[in-house]
């Protein structure tokens, strides 16, 4: 629905679980991208008080409207009147999936699916996912091409793959055009910084202790992108129209791998590009680690030849050292960052110790 506010057209676009990781980067983009936009967030504010921007204004205050409603407690009200719904609320990792597998499963399938439901009933234009490169799970071999075979290994990516399948059976035929962005291995700054991300990881390891502990053999390989690029896809699939790519099928439905070729990386090469910017910074590799399987390469070419300028352009360098920046503004002296809630885990565990959530991560207070 386009609402008419004086000489504007407003689009109307709705975020599910944008007081995460990616929502306030998310957030600042659409409004500088789409300047005559409504845009609404929707979160149960698990993460919300997960604050650390010291020197910019907030990207939660880009959104004209937060909702605080548990996405599976959507209903037809919230849904209706919006062109546009950006689906980012999951359960984020494999450790949080691996502690949390039933809320993972009521989460980020089956609320998915109803949610796209309530969408399809309710008019809603364009449905875009935040589905995972992980789904291709121990792919080495060869970057992986977007219809090439799945082998998810965790709860969180076989979650993506299972929205993805009833997606396609579901609503193949409808009218509403949906989009998997099939991201890349995020990282990189946010308002809600996470070090529970690999480079994040390492970088806050190099400055916090002079160290970077790779627990596997170093050879895994990962696909990265930076969230700054991964709210330009998001856009990307805001403004693109030309669903006949001639590849998928059914047609309404595009699933696209999002990063760049750039960036497909083994653990010690990441390793080796922060020491580079931290050069006092020591590496070293648990020799004795089994393989991990979870290892993988991906093709972006299909994304690199439609994507335009919305194609990932930047520079592993510049989000290690934006990293640098915003990281030695934290306060470290007093704990260990793993035992801090910018592990999203801790934060979790947490809540749930203080008999504030559930098991199944429901708000008691």
């Amino acid at each position: 629905m386009k609402l008419n506010y004086g000489n504007f057209i407003v689009m109307k676009i709705l975020v599910t679980g944008n007081l995460g990781y990616i929502g306030p980067v998310l957030g600042r983009s659409i409004k500088e991208y789409f300047q005559n936009s409504f845009l609404s967030g929707c979160d149960t504010g698990l993460f919300s008080s997960c604050i650390n921007n010291y020197s910019s204004r907030l990207g939660d205050t880009y959104y004209d409207n937060q909702l605080f409603i548990d996405v599976r407690d959507f209903n037809e009200d919230i849904i209706k009147n919006y062109d546009y719904v950006v689906c980012l609320a999951a359960i984020s990792n494999d450790p949080i999936g691996k502690d949390f597998e039933v809320a993972t499963n009521l989460i980020n399938f089956e609320s998915t699916i109803r949610l796209a439901n309530l969408c399809v009933k309710n008019g809603i234009k364009k449905f875009i996912f935040a589905s995972s490169c992980s789904i291709y799970g121990s792919a080495s071999d060869y970057p992986r091409i977007e219809d090439d075979e799945k082998n998810p290994l965790t709860a969180y990516s076989k979650s993506k793959v299972a929205v993805e399948e009833k997606l396609r059976q579901d609503f193949g035929n409808s009218s509403m055009e949906i989009f998997c962005l099939r991201f890349s291995t995020a990282c990189g700054c946010s308002d809600r910084l996470r070090l529970d991300l690999v480079l994040n990881d390492f970088v806050a390891s190099g400055i916090k202790y002079g160290e970077i502990s790779i627990l596997s053999d170093g050879n895994p390989l990962r696909p990265l992108i930076d969230v700054k690029d991964m709210s330009k896809a998001i856009i990307w699939a805001l403004k693109y129209k030309d669903m006949n790519l001639n590849l998928q099928n059914p047609k309404n439905i595009i699933c696209i791998n999002i990063g760049c070729n750039e960036w497909n990386f083994k653990v010690i090469d990441l390793a080796r590009k922060v020491k580079e910017q931290l050069p006092n910074t020591e590496i070293t590799i648990n020799e004795n680690a089994s393989p991990d399987k979870r290892s993988y390469r991906v093709n972006f070419d299909l994304f690199k030849s439609i994507g335009g300028e919305f194609y990932p352009k930047t520079n592993i360098n510049t989000t290690i050292n934006e990293l640098i920046e915003q990281i030695k503004r934290i306060d470290f002296t007093k704990s260990n960052f793993r035992d801090s809630n910018f592990i999203r885990l801790n934060h979790l565990r947490n809540l749930k110790n203080q008999k504030i959530i559930d098991d199944k991560l429901r708000w008691l207070k």
